[in-house]
């Protein structure tokens, strides 16, 4: 399961930007997932929870911005919406488009007390 790795790696971001800062506890992380990133979410908020344990992020809530998948069409120039890689151009049929979105996994927001 790399959502574990990936969850450890935000903790860990987590505590290096509120490193020096006077708050006493993380209420809420926000993270921006998209829909191209090969990224469960039910499994992200399970090793969220087991990444957080004994850190300042333990017992916050997790809420998960998932954009879609978009694309560029290379036969016919269109901008089109996809939900999973290797997927037809929905105006041309084609096959060959160029991924322009839906592939994020970033660190969006905190909220802190």
């Amino acid at each position: 399961m790399h959502e574990l790795s990936l969850c450890l790696r935000v903790v860990k971001r987590v505590e290096a930007a509120l490193a020096g800062e006077a708050c006493t506890r993380v209420l809420a992380v926000r993270l921006e997932v998209g829909a191209l990133a090969a990224v469960d979410a039910a499994a992200l908020r399970f090793a969220f929870a087991a990444a957080s344990h004994g850190t300042c992020c333990e017992g916050a809530r997790l809420d998960i911005v998932e954009p879609p998948g978009t694309a560029c069409c290379e036969d016919c120039g269109a901008a089109v919406r996809i939900a999973r890689l290797g997927e037809a151009c929905g105006v041309c049929g084609g096959y060959r488009l160029r991924i322009t979105g839906g592939t994020e996994l970033r660190l969006q927001a905190l909220e802190v007390e």
